[in-house]
């Protein structure tokens, strides 16, 4: 069995997703104090073997070290992004912002994987950060997008190693090359669909 939760998380209140299969789960972007995510877990008996970041901007990392304490499952981030976690963006401290805690991670990039026993296509979706990744799940048809797009919006492209063009072209050559009726869970706000911002999104209009 396959479902998918959503736990907005933090001062920014970022989507946290818990990817359910089976007994086993991962969690993607969580991005304050995981407690929510934790006791869910438990109440269901799910072991979260895996925690995933779509993007290393602060306000998706805050609660990366707790879950992975709790947990011990590790975690992997963009590869491209790694050196934000050295700056405001990444380590927080910006914009009065908490500071990020340090944790462990290994890279990933573009390619093909299988997470807890779902396969998933990793996507390059640069243009909100230089390294943002995209999760794609087709058994779930679910697509994870960081803050690259949102429901009728797009992330914003003025920090630093964001580019407007780039991110306008990865939206169209990553995201809107799936399936139409593909979900599409953003960072920010509620659950759209890649049809839903093909036809509505104004930042697409041809």
């Amino acid at each position: 069995m396959t479902s998918v939760h959503t736990f907005p998380l933090g001062p920014l209140q970022t989507n946290c997703y818990l990817v359910i299969n089976g007994n086993e789960a991962l969690v993607v972007d969580p991005g304050g104090a995981p407690d929510a995510v934790l006791n869910f877990a438990a109440s269901k008996n799910l072991q979260i073997r895996l925690i995933l970041n779509t993007h290393l901007h602060f306000d998706h990392l805050y609660g990366n070290q707790a879950l992975h304490l709790a947990t011990k499952a590790p975690i992997r981030v963009p590869e491209k992004d790694i050196p934000l976690l050295a700056s405001g963006i990444g380590g927080g401290n910006y914009m009065g912002m908490p500071k990020v805690e340090t944790f462990a991670y290994e890279p990933i990039n573009e390619g093909e994987l299988s997470l807890i026993g779902l396969e998933c296509k990793v996507l390059a979706t640069p243009g909100h950060s230089p390294g943002s990744l995209s999760f794609y799940f087709p058994e779930l048809g679910a697509v994870f997008v960081g803050d690259v797009l949102f429901a009728g919006s797009i992330g914003r492209t003025d920090f630093f190693g964001g580019d407007l063009e780039t991110l306008l072209g990865a939206v169209r050559s990553r995201l809107f090359t799936l399936p139409p009726e593909t979900a599409v869970y953003p960072g920010h706000g509620p659950a759209t669909s890649i049809q839903e911002e093909q036809r509505t999104n104004p930042f697409f209009e041809e």
